[in-house]
């Protein structure tokens, strides 16, 4: 039972872990890198079973990503 747990452990209890911002900053960056890369069926499915092909898949999701980014930007620039 929590409530248990809670009374054993004291003030200590109900404290989150602690943790590096700057870590965490990273790690959100990370993520959301792999959210976009799951928007491409065949990466989030795993179409390709052959890990080679997969590889080659997850590049090119890569580099349209990176493709489509700047040209997004530049396009609200001129705006």
């Amino acid at each position: 039972d929590q409530k248990a747990n809670r009374v054993r452990r004291g003030q200590a209890g109900g404290r989150p872990p602690a943790f590096d911002r700057k870590l965490y900053k990273a790690r959100n960056v990370v993520e959301r890198c792999f959210n976009r890369l799951k928007q491409f069926r065949a990466i989030a499915t795993r179409f390709d079973k052959l890990a080679t092909r997969y590889k080659a898949g997850l590049h090119l999701a890569a580099l349209i990503l990176w493709l489509r980014e700047p040209a997004q930007d530049r396009l609200s620039d001129s705006a």
